[in-house]
């Protein structure tokens, strides 16, 4: 609820203060005291463009303020702190919010939401959930399908709400569902092609059979017979001089078993001579070995020859194939075998899953389908009571040939809401087609076409405060005390702003203000008041004929605030 605004160099006004309340409040004035300022001030508060056009001639910067009754704790403040402002708790579970925006000489604007900087379009969100203006200009209420949809929802009334939420629950089961069966038989896709390849792989491995370490030794064997020939020639040269199997010339075996010898033989003249001997015999059993070894390296170097090397560079081949798909190395060629059954299991164990998925979207989107007949047939129902009700209402706001109708289509698909689309028509008279709301239909009707809305949807709306501008535009007579009527009915659900010039309606406002140009054509702080009493009938004359003083308009005023309070 707007407890307050102030308005600072917007257009005519020059200062002004607007204290507003619960209930009815009408403004009047006299034509170019600025009543419709107010309207403009609460577009700029709620994220509306600002027009440097609408500034004060002379003045640097128009401002204006408002100030706001709001949940301590609901989705209004949650989204001021989002933005980085706060709300002052004034008790009862309820917060004051500021907000304030101005616009300067040179186009430039500022907005503040509960006491810090924020962008217009934080003062956008918030205005979706604080006021609904109706006015002259092309703001028009319920102008998204969504909008009307969820209207004719809340208007069907607590039973279409509990159908709603048990539809949205199946809704939701089917659609988590039906997105996991769609990733894993997507994901089945490729997963049968890892198991495909995988068993290729397997099959190629196991063929092989490949053994730890066989890479490097494949790789010592290829070395040395590639390098037989000098290899078996370094080899018997050492062998014939270690130990000479054939020739006369000495070989190393025999020079140490010569010096042993002799070591030995001089041994008992010098102990000393005795521990070189030992030594020199284990020299010789060394050579010894060392020749045999020679020998047998020899008769093993001479058993292989071309077809060995052939065939073991065909085995590095292989090896070297499976490690360039399955490697980089030999180990992780045998981890591919080890894990690959394991892998194989888990990339074939989805089949259960797609099956018990499969039967659940099949079954849960038959119980949306039918959950969303229901909420179609509820809809129906509830959409030709709005529309008789609606049109029932016109016909008292001086539109008795205007008739709303509220279609209900199918869109050909499940959603969140159902598989409908809402439309709510205006068919200006008879014999014309239905045609959206704000086409065919002048400013003030299409006013009187929102307050007929707004009065049927009373008590359902989340929305707090409405604005009417020039509700009452063409109208006059009995029609303007049914709009009088119907905006009181309305404003015992909400708060209820309106911009008047006629008597009827504002005689059944609880809070009138008025706002008075001055002499200089401005409109100042003193120019905006609260009327009672006295006060409040000689406006109601003065809208009724003119003449503040006059005899028959203050009896006549007198007459409509005593019918509209009785």
């Amino acid at each position: 609820m707007i407890e307050e605004i102030s308005i600072k160099s917007l257009g005519v006004i020059d200062e002004a203060t607007l204290p507003l309340g619960p209930g009815f409040t009408a403004i009047t004035g006299e034509t170019g005291a600025g009543k419709t300022m107010v309207v403009s001030a609460l577009g700029l508060l709620l994220g509306q463009r600002a027009d440097s056009g609408s500034v004060r001639r002379g003045a640097e910067q128009a401002w204006a303020e408002g100030r706001w009754r709001v949940p301590a704790d609901g989705e209004v403040a949650e989204r001021v702190r989002e933005a980085g402002g706060d709300v002052d708790p004034i008790g009862g579970g309820d917060a004051e919010l500021v907000i304030s925006r101005s616009v300067s000489s040179e186009g430039r604007s500022r907005a503040y939401a509960g006491g810090r900087s924020a962008p217009a379009t934080v003062l956008a969100e918030l205005g979706e959930r604080l006021v609904v203006v109706h006015g002259q200009s092309d703001q028009i209420r319920l102008r998204s399908t969504g909008a009307q949809r969820d209207a004719l929802d809340r208007f069907a009334g607590p039973g279409f709400a509990a159908l709603l939420a048990e539809y949205r629950e199946v809704y939701d089961r089917w659609r988590r569902a039906r997105e996991e069966l769609d990733a894993i038989v997507a994901d089945r896709d490729r997963r049968a092609r890892e198991a495909d390849d995988l068993r290729v792989a397997l099959a190629e491995i196991e063929e092989a059979a490949p053994r730890p370490g066989e890479d490097e030794e494949l790789a010592e064997q290829v070395e040395r017979l590639t390098n037989a020939e000098t290899l078996r020639l370094a080899a018997a040269s050492a062998r014939e001089q270690l130990s000479a199997e054939e020739g006369d010339g000495p070989d190393a075996l025999a020079l140490v078993s010569a010096a042993r010898r002799g070591l030995e033989a001089a041994a008992r003249h010098d102990p000393a001579l005795a521990a070189l001997a030992d030594l020199l015999q284990t020299a010789e059993v060394h050579v010894g070995e060392a020749a045999a070894q020679l020998s047998s390296y020899l008769a093993g170097l001479d058993a292989h020859g071309a077809r060995d090397l052939e065939l073991l560079q065909e085995r590095r081949a292989t090896l070297g194939t499976l490690m360039r798909k399955y490697g980089p190395s030999l180990d992780e060629v045998l981890a591919t075998l080890e894990t690959g059954s394991t892998r194989l299991l888990e990339l074939d164990g989805d089949a259960e899953r797609i099956d018990a998925l499969t039967a659940q979207v099949a079954a849960d989107e038959a119980l949306a389908q039918e959950k969303a007949d229901a909420l179609t047939a509820a809809r129906r129902e509830a959409a030709e009571r709005l529309g008789t009700e609606v049109t029932a209402e016109l016909a008292a706001l001086a539109m008795p040939d205007a008739r709303v109708v509220v279609e209900v289509t199918d869109r050909g698909e499940l959603g969140a809401s159902g598989q409908d689309q809402v439309a709510i028509l205006l068919q200006p008279h008879p014999g014309s087609e239905p045609r959206p709301l704000g086409r065919g239909a002048s400013g003030g009707e299409l006013s009187r076409v929102m307050l007929a809305i707004e009065v049927v949807l009373a008590g359902t709306d989340p929305v707090p405060t409405f604005v009417f501008d020039e509700i009452d535009a063409g109208v006059g007579g009995a029609a303007a005390i049914e709009i009088g009527r119907r905006l009181a009915r309305l404003a015992e659900s909400a708060q209820v702003i309106v911009v008047t010039h006629l008597a009827q309606v504002a005689a059944f406002a609880g809070n009138h203000l008025t706002v008075v140009k001055g002499t200089d054509g401005s409109v100042t702080s003193s120019s905006v008041r609260k009327l009672d009493g006295q006060e409040r009938i000689a406006e109601m004359a003065r809208l009724l004929s003119g003449l503040p003083d006059s005899r028959t308009g203050l009896e006549h005023a007198r007459e409509l605030i005593g019918m509209a309070h009785p």
